[in-house]
């Protein structure tokens, strides 16, 4: 699915694509459409799944037609309530990247800093604004903000703001707005004073929930990286010097490409054995004696040589290859962070594994974090790498130019 899959106009897939993203995430896919339709919205979703966007996006496009209003003629038409201060900052960050191809402004306004620079924007005008509670009441009492005219509400980290005690004031705001308004509600997780407050503000809500299914282990973090194909070794003995700590099992598809990266591991001085398909059973089993008992700290194995084995300390599951099936990722990294202890499941993605990921994200329920910092990264505009088939140069059924000659016939 792309960001045009989901109706986004033309200006705001441009800020998209400038800020260097390509497809949308789990949380942007369910939440923008219902948005856009003008619906409220409850969203259960962890920080760092996209979530900023999944509001922003529709907000901004939205307002579009509304953005050419005189500067001093703008009305706040949309409010984002934050917990803190820096994730205020960064939600308005958001909004400014999303709307450069736009006259739509935006501005935050937080407390412990200086109150006039926050005034004389306000006065300009904005047509987004993003505030902490107590700052934006504040304004309000002194007649620098008005809420008449807000459409869209939205309440992100909503959790964090019940435990840091912002629940009345975030009330209050709710009253100060227009009656008739789409209201969005976004949190990690959704305690029963969040059920309680999301009854008493919103209109029979759309609920979209994108934290954790129990099929993921809860102990594993997982990690993904976009990598090249042909750099993928380079990058599993990048992650191995300078990530990795403890020991180590590591997926690949196929028994020649076990063969192939042991080789390399050992090169480079790992301690590495493997267990496929082609290893009798007492060789598998000396190869898992050795990696349980710590002689080797790097197992690598495919899928089925994998079957049913139990080791009660790993530390880290490696893909090296994406699964082509959901289940196998889940069963994979089940491997690790079991009986209390923290497992951690890296991931490896070619151009050619992306759909792979996108099953795996759905299956579970869960946006897989992504690391760009690494020194190998794919370009998002990478395309699969398709084989053709040399065939003749002949094409069927025709002569060739030798036959083609002029030829004295024996008749």
């Amino acid at each position: 699915m792309s960001f045009k899959d989901l109706k986004i106009i033309k200006p705001l897939l441009k800020a998209i694509e400038a800020s260097g993203y390509s497809e949308p995430t789990l949380v942007q896919q369910r939440a923008i459409p219902p948005v856009l339709e003008g619906r409220d919205v409850i969203v259960s979703a962890q920080t760092g799944t996209g979530k900023t966007a999944a509001f922003a996006l529709p907000i901004l496009q939205q307002l579009f037609d509304k953005q050419d209003a005189p500067k001093r003629g703008k009305k706040i038409r949309a409010l984002v309530i934050s917990p803190t201060r820096e994730l205020a900052v960064q939600i308005q960050q958001n909004f400014k990247n999303y709307a450069q191809f736009s006259n739509l402004r935006s501005l935050v306004v937080f407390g412990g800093t200086s109150i006039e620079p926050q005034i004389d924007v306000l006065k300009k005008g904005v047509d987004i604004l993003v505030a902490t509670p107590g700052r934006l009441l504040d304004l309000h009492k002194q007649d620098y903000i008005n809420l008449d005219h807000i459409e869209t509400l939205v309440l992100d980290e909503a959790d964090l703001m019940l435990a840091m005690g912002f629940i009345d004031d975030v009330k209050k705001i709710e009253r100060l707005c227009p009656e008739e308004k789409q209201t969005l509600l976004f949190s990690a997780t959704i305690p029963y004073k969040i059920e309680e407050l999301a009854k008493t503000i919103l209109k029979d809500p759309e609920r979209i929930d994108v934290t954790p299914t129990k099929s993921v282990a809860q102990d594993v973090s997982q990690v993904l990286y976009y990598v090249p194909k042909r750099r993928k070794i380079e990058l599993c003995l990048h992650l191995l010097r300078n990530e990795i700590k403890g020991n180590v099992l590591i997926f690949r598809r196929t028994k020649f490409g076990v063969n192939k990266l042991e080789q390399r591991l050992a090169e480079n001085g790992y301690k590495v054995d493997s267990i496929h398909g082609d290893k009798n059973q007492s060789d598998r089993q000396t190869a898992l004696n050795k990696f349980k008992n710590g002689y080797v700290k790097v197992l690598i194995a495919t899928d089925v040589a994998a079957r049913g084995i139990d080791i009660n300390k790993l530390d880290n599951v490696f893909n090296f290859d994406m699964p082509n099936q959901a289940e196998t990722y889940v069963h994979r990294i089940g491997r690790t962070g079991r009986a209390g202890n923290i497992g951690k499941a890296y991931s490896m993605c070619s151009a050619d594994e992306k759909s792979y990921v996108k099953t795996i994200e759905q299956y579970i329920n869960v946006q897989i974090p992504i690391e760009t910092e690494h020194p190998y990264p794919l370009d998002p505009k990478a395309k699969p790498i398709v084989h053709k088939k040399k065939g003749s140069k002949y094409k069927k059924g025709r002569k060739s130019v030798a036959s083609k000659k002029k030829k004295k016939r024996w008749y």
